[in-house]
């Protein structure tokens, strides 16, 4: 089915164009996945809605790029303001699909059709990792499992022709790629161990059952509580619990104790938390453990010398990206950037250019 010669049947060009029309479709579907994954709900179900009203998308509202130029970014029942993002993702993942088109159509069919699923899987975690600062399984761990059944099917995904090569390529990605960013985060651990977060005064932080509602956004505690040792501690001016209050006391709290004062308490069993402080000390990660999963999934799909260059080449993107933000007078901008759209890029510049300046 994916014979070159079969698809050369039909002038090139068509397919270009068929598949700029996919990738615009599927960049409809991926602003789906971005906003409602990290709230977990079905990007099945309900069909697409505006958020603000419920307004059930008719199919002829829903056609990429247009209707949202045509609404002028606006919801057509409650005229509450669209996100410009939703044309954005749309816009950039089809011309993502049609550049992975133009470079390897003509070489592999096959070959342009995987890198549009990789390059859509690395859309989805971009916009929700600076949103939200999570990479969600489905994207990393999916990700792992797709990148070894599509090693199976398309052994040129990893240079090779024979589908044992592809699979022990992918196999070996994905351990490169995950053990050698979960050593660096394990090393990150040991020297920058702990972090102190200035507030401003009489700022509130809410403490849910899975989160941490900062100023800066939502964090899960997966991204703080790497080790049962690991422990946020801070002064409060006032605790506000369920059934109880506190006022001046010191907070500690691990994934096992929550330590207010003198008193402790399970914290499986106090699913709400509301403080005030001006000064928070959290443990700290060289990145997230979703990075370590995102690059593993990176190296079941494009194998380990992607993974090393991607991890080169996002840590000299991350310097860039803090130096420039710093020479604007914006160095709090270049702490809140997740590491994850560094290495999607890196990994992007890989399999467009950066496998032909590693095979030299």
């Amino acid at each position: 089915m994916f014979d070159p010669e079969v698809w050369a049947l039909v002038p090139f060009h068509f397919w270009s164009v068929a598949v700029l029309w996919l990738g615009l479709l599927v960049g409809s579907f991926l602003n789906v996945c971005i906003y409602r994954m990290p709230r977990d709900e079905s990007i099945v179900s309900p069909p697409s809605h505006c958020p603000h009203c419920g307004y059930s998308i008719p199919w002829y509202l829903n056609v990429p790029l247009i209707t949202w130029l045509y609404l002028r970014g606006k919801c057509a029942n409650c005229r509450a303001p669209i996100s410009f993002r939703y044309f954005l993702v749309e816009l950039l993942t089809g011309l993502l699909f049609l550049a992975a088109w133009l470079s390897f159509g003509a070489q592999s069919p096959a070959l342009a059709l995987v890198y549009c699923l990789i390059l859509a899987g690395f859309v989805v975690a971009t916009f929700i990792d600076f949103e939200h600062f999570i990479i969600p399984d489905e994207i990393t761990l999916g990700g792992m499992a797709a990148g070894f059944v599509a090693s199976f099917l398309v052994p040129g995904l990893h240079g090779v022709q024979n589908v044992p090569d592809a699979l022990k390529q992918s196999f070996l990605g994905m351990a490169v790629g995950g053990g050698v960013i979960y050593a660096i985060l394990r090393l990150g651990k040991l020297l920058f161990g702990k972090q102190k977060l200035a507030l401003e005064p009489g700022t509130r932080i809410l403490f849910t059952e899975t989160v941490i509602k900062l100023p800066a956004g939502e964090m899960p505690y997966e991204e703080f509580f790497y080790r049962k040792s690991d422990t946020i501690f801070f002064e409060a001016s006032h605790v506000e619990m369920i059934d109880r209050c506190y006022r001046n006391v010191s907070v500690r709290l691990s994934p096992e104790l929550l330590r207010i004062g003198e008193d402790e308490f399970n914290p499986e069993q106090t699913p709400y938390m509301e403080v005030i402080t001006d000064q928070i000390t959290v443990p700290r990660e060289a990145m997230g453990f979703g990075d370590v999963k995102f690059m593993a999934a990176i190296g079941a799909f494009l194998g380990w010398q992607a993974t090393l260059f991607s991890l080169m080449v996002s840590s000299i993107i991350g310097a860039v990206v803090g130096v420039s933000f710093i020479a604007m007078g914006k160095r709090e901008w270049s702490s809140r950037i997740p590491y994850g759209p560094y290495i999607a890029l890196a990994a992007v510049i890989w399999m467009f250019w950066g496998y032909r300046w590693f095979a030299l």
